[in-house]
């Protein structure tokens, strides 16, 4: 095992640092401390009735999961076996951008600026992106390693996924945006089906990694809760929501068993 460079220590120090901004952002994006909740923050334009892809207000309990493997990961990557790793040299600037821009999201939505939010969420999904990439063309060091690391990226990229595209449609609806003469129903299920695109972009990438086919999945399962249930209704959403997260547990579970069967071969081979 090498020893450490300052190198090391400073990216280490950025991400635990980083987790803490993102922490206390989220604490403010609750409402807990002096912050407005997300749902009732810029005229309500994010809340679960707001738009046809708003997922329904328990979709956002995943956020306690997301929080804690980001702390974990955090201090996982302050342990000696990690502090070198090429994997989490790699990964530790891109997740400390990530936590950054969450918590500046957070801000944007409470100062009402909502504009302001959807070039932010898109730069913390690129960084997601890139950080999903390290971790799908690096090998986890333990099991571990893989739940903390794999799993809390997987678990942000795929919630992140459906959060932007949600944030995106509040924007052109909060800005009157009509549709072209297209219905809302037929434009909400085009978008739909585009998350459903990315999520199975996420399965080949991932060679079938369950965490973001997870998150994916409630984000979507959210939406079709939503427009059954709550105001306003949409059965093709819904539908199509449905849709779309069948087909992403489904083409996951696909590319994992044929990535087994192909690392099986190798092996014999």
């Amino acid at each position: 095992m090498s020893t450490p460079t300052r190198s090391d220590r400073r990216r280490q120090a950025t991400v635990a640092i980083s987790a803490v901004i993102a922490i206390v952002g989220s604490f403010v994006g609750s409402g807990v401390l002096f912050g407005t909740p997300i749902a009732e923050a810029a005229g309500g334009a994010l809340a679960a009735d707001a738009t046809l892809v708003a997922p329904g207000t328990g979709a956002f309990q995943i956020w306690g999961l997301i929080y804690l493997g980001l702390v974990a990961y955090a201090v996982w990557q302050f342990l000696p076996a990690q502090a070198t790793a090429e994997r989490h040299r790699r990964l530790g600037y891109p997740i400390a951008w990530s936590l950054v821009l969450n918590a500046a999201w957070i801000l944007s939505i409470q100062f009402d600026q909502l504009w302001l939010s959807v070039p932010v969420i898109a730069a913390l999904l690129v960084a997601l992106v890139i950080s999903f990439r390290i971790t799908a063309t690096t090998k986890s060091a333990s099991v571990v390693d893989a739940v903390v690391t794999d799993g809390t990226v997987g678990l942000y990229l795929g919630w992140v996924s459906v959060a932007t595209a949600a944030n995106v449609t509040a924007l052109l609806v909060a800005e009157g945006f009509e549709g072209f003469g297209i219905s809302p129903d037929l434009w909400a299920v085009v978008i739909v089906a585009v998350a459903g695109l990315v999520g199975l972009a996420v399965a080949t990438l991932g060679r079938g990694r369950i965490a973001p086919a997870l998150s994916l999945g409630w984000g979507l399962a959210w939406i079709a809760q939503a427009r059954l249930s709550g105001s306003p209704e949409s059965t093709p959403t819904a539908v199509a929501a449905i849709v779309a997260v069948v087909v992403i547990v489904g083409a996951t579970v696909v590319v994992r068993l044929r990535s087994a069967r192909g690392a099986a071969s190798t092996t014999r081979a």
